[in-house]
């Protein structure tokens, strides 16, 4: 078989748009070139890929198995190719690092005093934002590396890296009306507004069908210590500092839905990792770790 790489991507952008000539927008090439690379992919392939009776073309069932497998080839060359980048670079000059602003600030703030002493010139750039920011700032180049809460699946540019896991708490302000329930059950948790995160793309699953969208768990935090309802937030942010006094943890015996959220390093999956972001990768997975051994 004599396939290449360019069939392969001119095949899966056309199966993930819908439509040759979308992939052909995408691609930055002509609708007839890429109208041509599937064709020739299905001729060394020796079975059709697409049913083209109607509009728009459909996955043939051999398609739809190519497909999953096409994608595995690409994520694989895009690897070898970061790899072979990583070998030929040397230290970065600079780094520009987007954080979720609800990940754990204490263990970072530790990580970035290690950095700068193990690499004085290095010029470091850090960003903050929400989860929908930190993946878009990555995958169109603003960030090299990001560190989120995993919510909806990523982008296929991207790699995500799990390097820990946080159960979610029930929070309430000590003045609302659930914090004398210590237990409370679906229908009472219905009673009042939840607050949900949120970001632009995508929103949580909300469990009361009268809720607020807010993209910051920490603001989130304090709208509930005022009182206006109960929300669901990860473990550190309801045992900080802040909001000692102000708020409760009730029990979460009622919700069936998942209470753990991944939180991780994300990358384009097509760059390389020089020697500075290989030593960030290793050290801030030992980080977590210990602080992991701590918490048990």
């Amino acid at each position: 078989m004599n396939w290449s790489i360019e069939q392969l991507q001119a095949f899966v952008t056309a199966v993930n748009l819908g439509s040759f000539s979308a992939a052909a927008r995408s691609l930055g090439k002509a609708q007839s070139r890429i109208s041509s690379a599937i064709a020739n992919l299905e001729i060394d392939l020796g079975f059709k890929l697409f049913d083209r009776s109607g509009r728009l073309p459909v996955l043939t069932g051999q398609g739809e198995q190519m497909y999953i497998e096409a994608n595995a080839v690409i994520a694989q060359c895009e690897r070898l190719n970061a790899r072979a980048m990583s070998v030929m670079t040397d230290d970065e000059l600079s780094l520009t690092i987007a954080i979720d602003e609800a990940v754990p600030i204490s263990i970072f703030e530790d990580f970035f005093d290690k950095t700068a002493h193990q690499f004085p010139l290095l010029k470091l750039t850090i960003l903050n934002g929400t989860r929908d920011d930190i993946a878009q700032w990555v995958e169109i180049g603003k960030a090299d590396l990001g560190i989120l809460f995993l919510g909806e699946q990523l982008s296929d540019s991207l790699e995500f890296f799990t390097i820990d896991s946080f159960h979610q708490s029930l929070i309430v302000a000590t003045k609302h009306p659930l914090a004398s329930i210590p237990v409370p059950n679906i229908s009472q948790l219905n009673m009042y507004k939840q607050f949900v995160i949120c970001d632009l793309e995508t929103t949580g699953k909300p469990i009361s069908a009268n809720c607020w969208h807010v993209d910051s768990y920490y603001y989130i935090t304090s709208l509930v210590a005022r009182g206006l309802g109960w929300a669901l937030v990860p473990e550190h942010i309801a045992h900080s500092d802040w909001y000692t006094g102000e708020i409760i943890e009730l029990s979460c015996y009622h919700i069936s839905d998942s209470l753990t959220i991944e939180m991780g390093l994300v990358k384009r999956r097509d760059k390389g990792a020089g020697h500075i972001m290989n030593w960030m990768f290793g050290e801030v997975e030992k980080m977590f770790i210990a602080a992991k051994k701590e918490r048990i």
